[in-house]
């Protein structure tokens, strides 16, 4: 399935969405991002969806809002496009499987803050990373000043945001922005063969462990503590677990099915 602005390919457990502008370099358009929530919400309902991958059609991930268009939009356009925006962060990060981000060129502006949304990323060595706002008289959106902080610290987060100078992609895995550089060319291969690991993974773990992961810094100690003991109580009943005890006492690969 596609549209003008992302297509959509769905085969082994893997949805891969591309985000589809590559003239105007995969800029933000209400069509892309409306696309996208349908297609993760997809994705959480449908059971033989494992994990989703995003990446980006032509020469770079994404260049975020089309500035094209800037200065020439109102106030209220601009709260009800964000708005859409939000909801796609959001159902990233409620999605309860792993969204992985491979990203090559560029991630600009809400572009980057997407990839930030994602579970993990996976970056070409000449990718660069851009918060591009203060260029334009901007504040950040998509969650950035939510991630960024979270990851690196006020300071390091300030540098970027009022500098706008291109962070490399070696600097951004020192930072632990990035989980893996790998040369462009490699990049569809070493995407897919993440994508495939996870899939083929205790997927139902792994979500719940995303969600406790991505609340961990709103809650308390004993909060978290009290979520493993309830989860862990619950997962040893499952299929996964019993799978995998199984196959380390035979010395094979587990088979799992994310139940």
């Amino acid at each position: 399935m596609s549209n003008q602005h992302f297509l959509k390919q769905i085969e082994a457990g893997v949805m891969r969405l591309s985000l589809n502008r590559p003239e105007a370099l995969n800029a933000f358009s209400e069509e892309m991002l409306r696309g996208l929530i349908s297609s993760i919400q997809e994705a959480k309902q449908n059971e033989d969806i494992k994990v989703v991958v995003l990446n980006g059609s032509g020469r770079a991930f994404s260049s975020g809002g089309d500035v094209k268009n800037m200065g020439e939009t109102s106030g209220t356009k601009t709260y009800e496009f964000v708005g859409i925006l939000n909801e796609l962060i959001l159902e990233i990060k409620s999605l309860n499987k792993p969204v992985v981000a491979s990203v090559h060129g560029f991630a600009a502006g809400a572009g980057f803050n997407l990839a930030l949304a994602c579970d993990l990323i996976i970056a070409a060595e000449d990718t660069k990373f851009i918060l591009s706002f203060a260029q334009v008289g901007l504040i950040s959106d998509g969650g950035g000043l939510y991630f960024l902080p979270h990851v690196l610290g006020p300071y390091r987060t300030k540098e970027l945001l009022f500098s706008a100078k291109p962070l490399e992609a070696q600097k951004a895995k020192e930072w632990g922005l990035v989980n893996e550089i790998v040369p462009l060319e490699q990049l569809p291969e070493a995407t897919e063969t993440l994508a495939n690991q996870l899939a083929n993974g205790p997927t139902r773990a792994i979500g719940i462990m995303k969600q406790i992961a991505d609340e961990a810094s709103t809650l308390t100690l004993e909060n978290v503590l009290k979520r493993e003991q309830i989860t862990q109580a619950m997962m040893v009943t499952t299929d996964d677990h019993l799978e995998g005890v199984q196959a380390f006492i035979e010395k094979r690969k587990p088979k799992f099915k994310g139940k």
